[in-house]
């Protein structure tokens, strides 16, 4: 996990501004068909999560958003505060659920799943 982590960073470095790469919060987005992307110079993020419509989060001012993959979302800035914020309000459209797994999550985040009803 640390090794993904460290490899996402690295790319983060290059594709940034040095001043803009000093906070940095990594989104996994869980679930079949659910993708995300970036568009407008990391200015919009749209999410696929399943609804019967796209969603379409408009970033704040001091945040770059970009996907690595369709499935890999950061978020980038020079304000811990707006950044960690953003990554949250993105967390919020699709929490990750306890029974499957499915969802947006941190990276670093552990889901403890529950077990399901059992049959007899």
């Amino acid at each position: 996990m640390w090794l993904l982590s460290c490899h996402l960073q690295f790319q983060l470095i290059d594709r940034s501004h040095p001043m803009e790469a000093k906070f940095f919060r990594f989104l996994k987005i869980v679930g079949v068909g659910f993708k995300a992307r970036a568009e407008s110079e990391g200015r919009l993020l749209y999410l696929k999560l399943g609804y019967s419509h796209e969603v379409e989060l408009t970033v704040p001012p001091a945040v770059r958003v970009f996907c690595f993959k369709p499935n890999v979302v950061c978020c980038t800035g020079i304000d811990k505060y707006r950044v960690h914020q953003f990554a949250a309000s993105v967390r919020s459209c699709k929490p990750p659920e306890v029974y499957k797994g499915k969802g947006i999550m941190y990276i670093d985040e552990v889901i403890k799943k529950k077990q399901g009803k059992k049959s007899k």
